[in-house]
């Protein structure tokens, strides 16, 4: 993914990381929706494929709360940035531990994306820190 990036920003750990969750989140999600298609005994779809969209939407956005915060020159609009960072994180740890009990194989690979979001979490803080 290419944001239109100034070389700087591509080169912070915490775009870094926001990337490799994307990806992450993206091969989790094909998984998941392998099992989570299929409809139940009753003709019901599975809920959870909607929460395996999520983490996909979730994660892709944000890099581009990263790259706002980083150009917006104003401190109360980079701080709108940064609660909606966030806010994103904090919506796309929970949505992993609901699939986590999702009926599928997929599933174990979710606390896996939760360890790098935590690791987004400690980058974030620092981050954070700098602006």
């Amino acid at each position: 993914m290419n944001y239109n990036l100034p070389s700087h920003l591509s080169d912070l750990p915490i775009y870094k990381k926001a990337m490799e969750i994307i990806i992450l989140s993206r091969s989790i999600s094909t998984y998941l929706n392998q099992d989570l298609c299929y409809l139940n005994a009753d003709g019901s779809e599975d809920k959870n494929i909607y929460f395996s969209g999520d983490i996909v939407q979730q994660s892709t956005n944000l890099a581009p709360e990263i790259i706002n915060a980083e150009r917006e020159r104003y401190s109360d609009k980079k701080h709108k940035h940064l609660e909606s960072l966030d806010q994103l994180t904090q919506r796309l740890y929970s949505n992993c531990k609901r699939l986590e009990h999702s009926n599928s194989d997929g599933k174990d690979y979710l606390p896996m994306l939760r360890y790098e979001l935590r690791k987004f979490r400690k980058l974030q803080h620092s981050w954070m820190m700098t602006l």
